[in-house]
């Protein structure tokens, strides 16, 4: 009896403690000095090991973890031999019901992160403090964790979402305020999650909820009605896109993920056409995706 309460409460504990990302760090140093190189010899498996082994929520995960995945390419090592600049590709994907397929939900390339790090330095996880290499991590893992939430509930991301603004905001008046700064360009850090909170988007984070809930994980069982959820996020980003800043970080970053398989997914589908000149106004940057499924007979 006081063995099966042992390994009772052992799963229970570990269930507590679960964490919700299984992720994957691709480090590229060949644009570095050599001397730089050996300072960062374990960096990829510390920053992989943080990842995969901190908590970042007080949910119930289970046996469910995020698959996503972080390349990062370094850019340059200071003279001070601890700061570093560095561009990364952000990439997670969610399974589809009914499917053994996996659908992408983000594929962010970030090009302004600078940070400092020592060799063999522990990363420790702290939501207190802005730490330019750490911080940029969680505000990342809590970036995915949104996504993947707002794709299974109805706003569901929203507390993680705005634990990511709150980082972003501790990051604008440090040293390494680069890339956490609001600027003209088309993504930044503190303009995504911006949007993300801002109820003039929350239609469309509604809809996204749609899109993959009652939408890509229905397209085996029942697929009129996915098709129908899948459709109406683009007619309601079009008859509000005049509403909205065209150089949206938010649409952008789910534009990037999710062209491909819009375009994909209306090859076939009836009276395609307005749908697509549709999007090809709302998403110029990816016109070439949705040109060639109009050439689908």
């Amino acid at each position: 009896m006081k063995k099966l309460i042992l390994v009772i409460v052992a799963l229970l504990i570990t269930t507590i403690k679960a964490q919700e990302l299984d992720a994957t760090v691709v480090v590229n140093y060949e644009q570095l000095p050599v001397a730089a190189k050996e300072r960062l010899i374990n960096f990829q498996s510390q920053v992989e090991s943080y990842l995969n082994n901190t908590k970042f929520t007080t949910e119930n995960w289970g046996d469910y973890k995020i698959r996503c995945g972080f390349n990062i390419f370094f850019l340059k090592a200071a003279d001070d031999e601890t700061t570093y600049k560095a561009q990364v590709v952000i990439t997670s994907q969610r399974p589809i019901e009914n499917s053994e397929r996996n659908t992408l939900m983000l594929n962010i390339f970030d090009n302004a992160w600078s940070f400092a790090y020592e060799k063999n330095q522990a990363l420790y996880f702290n939501q207190s403090d802005f730490d330019p290499l750490v911080s940029f991590l969680d505000y990342y893992a809590y970036v995915i964790i949104g996504f993947d939430s707002d794709s299974y509930g109805k706003l569901a991301g929203t507390p993680y979402f705005s634990k990511a603004l709150d980082i972003a905001i501790r990051g604008i008046n440090t040293a390494y305020m680069e890339g956490w700064e609001s600027k003209s360009t088309l993504y930044s850090r503190r303009g995504l999650v911006e949007n993300l909170m801002n109820a003039k988007y929350q239609q469309f984070r509604m809809d996204y909820y749609d899109y993959h809930y009652n939408g890509l994980d229905l397209l085996n069982s029942e697929p009129e009605t996915a098709y129908n959820n899948i459709v109406k996020l683009i007619k309601n980003l079009d008859r509000v896109k005049d509403q909205l800043d065209p150089r949206s970080p938010l649409l952008k970053v789910f534009f990037d993920a999710k062209a491909g398989e819009i375009a994909e997914l209306l090859k076939n589908y009836p009276e395609n056409k307005p749908l697509l000149e549709a999007l090809k106004k709302i998403d110029p940057p990816h016109i070439s995706k949705y040109d060639e499924a109009m050439k689908v007979d």
